[in-house]
C-alpha cells in the first residue's frame, strides 16, 4: 500500500472517500513531536481546496488515472460528444466535468479524456493554448489604439474574451485555455 512518502504533486488520491488532486505537500518534523505531512488538496468534483495534516508514513490510496486522446465532435445543450479515434467509441461528457476550458473547444479538436476506476470519467484536459478565429469584434476608435485598451470579442466557439483594441473581426488569436486570456494575434 502506498504511504505519504509516495505523494507527488498533481497525482489523484482518494482522501476521506472523495477524489482529490495533490496541489502541494511538505514533510514537517516539529522538534519532539511526531513527523507529519501537510497536504493541500483540491477536490476533483467541487474544486474546493483543503489543507490537512496526516502522520508521516500513513497509508494513502493513489488512484490510477488513464489518459486517452479523443476527438471533440459536437456540443448538444450541456453535453459534449467525444470520439475515440482508434475504436470509434463515442462518449457524452457533461460540461461540468470539463470545466471552464470547455468554451474553447472547437469541433474536430483533440483533447485528453481522463478515466479512473474501470472507465469512470474524471474529466477532460483541453490543450493549454488554442488558436481561434474572431467572429465578432467592435471597431477600435481612433486614438484608443495607442494605449493598453481592451475590448470584448466573440470567438468561433462562442467564447467571449478581452483582447487589445487592434484585434479585428476575422483575425486569428491564440488563447490560454487555463486562464481565458489573450496571448497573441496569429498571422
Amino acid at each position: 500500500m502506498p504511504t505519504t512518502s509516495d505523494l507527488r504533486t498533481n497525482i489523484i488520491i482518494r482522501y476521506n472517500g472523495t477524489l482529490h488532486r495533490v496541489v502541494e505537500f511538505h514533510h514537517h518534523a516539529p522538534g519532539n513531536w511526531r513527523a507529519m505531512v501537510i497536504m493541500k488538496l483540491k477536490n476533483v468534483q467541487t474544486g474546493k481546496v483543503i489543507e490537512d495534516r496526516v502522520r508521516a508514513g500513513s497509508d494513502i490510496e493513489i488512484v490510477r488515472v488513464d489518459k486517452r486522446s479523443m476527438q471533440f465532435l459536437y456540443r448538444e445543450g450541456q453535453m459534449y460528444h467525444f470520439m475515440d479515434t482508434e475504436t470509434f467509441e463515442q462518449l457524452e461528457i457533461p460540461e461540468d466535468d470539463i470545466g471552464e476550458p470547455a468554451r474553447f473547444l472547437k469541433e474536430a479538436e483533440m483533447a485528453d479524456v481522463l478515466f479512473y476506476d474501470d472507465n469512470k470519467i474524471l474529466g477532460v484536459e483541453v490543450p493549454f493554448f488554442v488558436t481561434l478565429q474572431v467572429t465578432e469584434a467592435s471597431t477600435a476608435v481612433r486614438g484608443d489604439t495607442a494605449t493598453n485598451i481592451t475590448k470584448p470579442v466573440t470567438l468561433e466557439t462562442g467564447a467571449v474574451i478581452q483582447v487589445p483594441a487592434f484585434v479585428n473581426q476575422g483575425d486569428t488569436v491564440r488563447v490560454d485555455t487555463r486562464t481565458g486570456e489573450y496571448i497573441e494575434r496569429v498571422k
